[in-house]
This record gives C-alpha cells, structure tokens and sequence, in this order.
C-alpha cells in the first residue's frame, strides 16, 4: 500500500473538491435560466428515472432462481409489499423502505 505525502493529499483533495463544484455548477452554466431547456434534456428528465429504476429492478432479481429455494418468494413479497404500498399511500420512499425491511426480514428470518 503506498502512502501519499502531505502534498500529494493536499492535491488530491483539491482536485476532488474541484470535480465536485464543477459537476455541481456545470447544469447552472450550461443551461441558465435566461435560455429555455433544450428538448433532449427535458426530454431525458422525463424518461431517465423509468429507466434507472427498471434497471435497478432487472439488476436486483438477477440472481433469483425461481426452482431452488425460497423460489424467489422473499423478492416476490417484498414487491407486492412495494406496490400495495405505493398504490395505498402514493409515497415512494414509504414503499421503498417498506419493501426493503420487509426483504430483509424475509431472507433473515422467515427463509434463512
């Protein structure tokens, strides 16, 4: 493992708090409020969250197998959790949350 000395520190954190205002002010210089939003990126605004969210979703049951047990039942309930939540209250992160502590106990208790 090496060691990085007080300057090369000093440098590395500099260039990190740089990448981070920059990516931070970058939307406000590139897009101002004095110009209207070009229609792609509205355009992405609108379809991008669908999207990551699916893949997050294909990404998570990957791995299930639904003729070794628990036959993918602790994901299955965990997500009908999320959508009777979601559809009761209209809260993601309430479904979130709901979903996952409801994973986790699943795969901790019920199905271990």
């Amino acid at each position: 493992m090496t060691t990085l000395s007080a300057p090369q520190m000093a440098a590395l954190i500099a260039v990190m708090a740089a990448a981070t205002i920059i990516t931070r002010f970058l939307p406000f210089w590139l897009f101002p409020a004095s110009r209207p939003v070009p229609g792609a990126v509205r355009y992405l605004g609108r379809v991008l969250p669908y999207a990551v969210s699916a893949l997050l979703v294909v990404y998570c049951l990957k791995g299930v197998s639904p003729t070794v047990f628990p036959y993918g039942l602790p994901e299955a309930l965990s997500i009908l959790l999320i959508a009777l939540l979601y559809r009761w209250k209209s809260n993601v992160l309430l479904s979130i949350a709901g979903g996952s502590v409801c994973y986790v106990l699943l795969i901790q208790t019920v199905f271990r």
